[in-house]
């Protein structure tokens, strides 16, 4: 009896820890106060790009990826993040693992993810950051860009 019920609380541990971890996100949804991502093809959005003289943020993501999670629910989010960003490009996030996601991941020789890019309106890599970050390190990123 005490083995099942050590091994029924180990579960429910080894459950929350995972939960915690690897948070629910929908990648499709944005949020109130954070980034909100243009809804179209990337070729759409380097048109509005062009028509708005903006460059292009890119979020690469996986719908797997632990870290993309984190960036999506605690990053993208942000207040501060999503004020910036909305204000100065033109915010896209495309899974790595769809058809327009590898081919992109091919044209910009993305190697995991998250992968984020900065590029001109021409669509023309210039920036990169892989891999989570906090919001004020994504700000201080697209600052590089847009000061």
């Amino acid at each position: 009896m005490k083995t099942i019920l050590f091994m029924g609380l180990l579960v429910f541990v080894v459950f929350g820890i995972y939960s915690f971890k690897n948070p629910k996100v929908n990648f499709k949804e944005d949020t109130v106060g954070g980034i909100h991502f243009f809804e179209g093809t990337i070729q759409e959005a380097l048109e509005k790009a062009k028509k708005e003289n903006k460059p292009v943020f890119i979020d690469i993501y996986a719908t797997w990826c632990g870290p993309c999670k984190m960036l999506k629910k605690n990053t993208f989010s942000a207040k501060e993040v999503g004020d910036y960003y909305n204000t100065n490009f033109i915010n896209i996030a495309i899974d790595g693992e769809t058809k327009a996601g590898r081919e992109l991941a091919d044209k910009y020789s993305i190697q995991g993810y998250p992968t984020l890019l900065i590029l001109d309106k021409t669509g023309k890599q210039i920036a990169r950051q892989v891999g989570f970050v906090e919001p004020r390190i994504l700000i201080n990123f697209g600052k590089r860009i847009v000061p």
